[in-house]
C-alpha cells in the first residue's frame, strides 16, 4: 500500500532547521516545475483545479492537486484542499501521498526563512506578522529559527483575529523568552521591526515606504495574483528586490507587476532569485542600512524537496530493522 503522510507526520518529519538546510540544497540542483495548470471545475460555484508538476531527472518527481471552491465556508467546508503525489521519476512509481495543505505551509515558510538568512541583518531581533490567516504561525516560526528574534508583533484588520493568530503563533516551537504582542498602529509596528512578513490576500498596498525605515527586511508572500497587492511602489522602488523565482513572480506577483506597470520599478531592478542565493552567484545583503524585500508565490520545487525529505524520514523510520 502506498504510505500517505498526514499533517502531524509532516510537522514531525519537517522541522524548519531541517527544512531550511534542505531547501538551500534543492535551489541549487536541476529541477523541472513547468508554470501551474489551472482549470475550472464548476462555473457556478467559480471551483478551479490546480495542477503543479516538478521533477527531478535523476530522483523523484511529483504533482500537487490543489482544488479550490470559494463556496465552501457557507457549507463549512474548507476553502481549499490539496494533496501531493510522489513519484520514482525513471519508473514513474508511485511512492508516497502527502497532506498538501501542511507541506504548502510548512515549505512557504522555510522559502522565506530560507531567503531571509541572506537578506535580513543577523542582529534582528523583532518580528512583524501582517495577517492572521493560516500561514502566520508557521511564517514567525521559521523566521526565529533563521535569526535571535525576541518580540513577534501581529497586526491584522480584526482585533479578534490578531488575538487568535498570537495564540496559534505561541504554540509553535518558538525559542525560548519570545514575547508576542499585538499591534493596534500599523504604521508604529512597521516602524519598529527589523522583519516584517505579510501574507494577506490584499489587492491595495499595506505595507508603505515612508514607514520602512533602513536596514529593514520586507517578506512579502501575499499578492500572489497580478491583481493583488501589500507593498506600495515607494517600498519597491527604494528596496534591493529578490524573488523566489524569475518565472513566477513576473507572470503572477501583483507587487511587481503593477509597480512595474506604473513606472514605479524597473524589470532589471529585481537583483536575485533563490536559485542565485543557494549557488552563491549573488552574496544578499551587503549593508546593515539596505532595505530589502523578498517576494514570493510559491514553486513546486519546494514541494519537491520538503515531500523527499519528509518520506525519506519516512521510510527510515518503518523500515529500520
Amino acid at each position: 500500500m502506498i504510505p500517505y503522510l498526514t499533517a502531524a507526520q509532516l510537522r514531525t518529519a519537517l522541522p524548519y532547521p531541517d527544512l531550511i538546510a534542505a531547501l538551500r540544497a534543492a535551489f541549487r540542483e536541476s529541477m523541472q516545475a513547468p508554470k501551474r495548470h489551472v482549470h475550472t471545475l464548476s462555473e457556478q460555484e467559480s471551483t478551479v483545479l490546480l495542477l503543479m508538476p516538478v521533477w527531478q531527472a535523476a530522483g523523484n518527481a511529483g504533482v500537487k492537486v490543489v482544488t479550490v471552491a470559494p463556496g465552501n465556508p457557507a457549507k463549512r467546508l474548507p476553502t481549499v484542499h490539496s494533496i501531493f503525489m510522489l513519484f520514482d521519476t525513471v519508473t514513474g512509481a508511485p511512492i508516497a501521498l502527502l497532506d498538501g495543505e501542511e507541506l504548502t505551509l510548512r515549505r512557504t515558510a522555510a522559502a522565506s526563512a530560507l531567503a531571509s538568512s541572506w537578506l535580513s541583518r543577523p542582529v534582528c531581533a523583532s518580528l512583524l506578522v501582517i495577517g492572521t490567516g493560516s500561514l502566520a504561525p508557521y511564517l514567525a516560526a521559521a523566521h526565529c529559527s533563521v535569526r535571535p528574534i525576541r518580540t513577534i508583533t501581529v497586526w491584522g484588520r480584526s482585533r479578534e483575529k490578531s488575538e487568535a493568530a498570537a495564540a496559534r503563533i505561541l504554540q509553535q516551537d518558538l525559542p525560548d523568552g519570545i514575547v508576542v504582542e499585538i499591534a493596534s498602529d500599523l504604521e508604529a509596528a512597521v516602524r519598529m521591526a527589523d522583519i516584517i512578513t505579510c501574507a494577506t490576500t490584499s489587492t491595495s498596498p499595506i505595507v508603505r515606504g515612508e514607514w520602512v525605515r533602513d536596514g529593514t527586511h520586507v517578506d512579502l508572500v501575499g499578492g500572489f495574483k497580478p491583481d493583488m497587492r501589500e507593498a506600495d511602489g515607494a517600498l519597491m522602488a527604494k528596496a534591493s528586490i529578490f524573488v523566489d523565482t524569475f518565472a513566477g513572480t513576473m507572470a503572477e506577483a501583483g507587487d511587481l507587476i503593477q509597480a512595474i506597470a506604473s513606472g514605479e520599478l524597473r524589470p532589471d531592478a529585481i537583483i536575485a532569485e533563490l536559485a542565485d542565493l543557494a549557488a552563491a552567484r549573488h552574496a544578499g545583503r551587503e549593508n546593515d542600512s539596505q532595505v530589502t524585500v523578498f517576494k514570493s508565490v510559491g514553486t513546486a520545487i519546494e514541494d519537491l524537496c520538503a515531500a523527499n525529505l519528509a518520506v525519506n524520514k519516512y521510510l527510515a523510520a518503518t523500515c529500520r530493522p
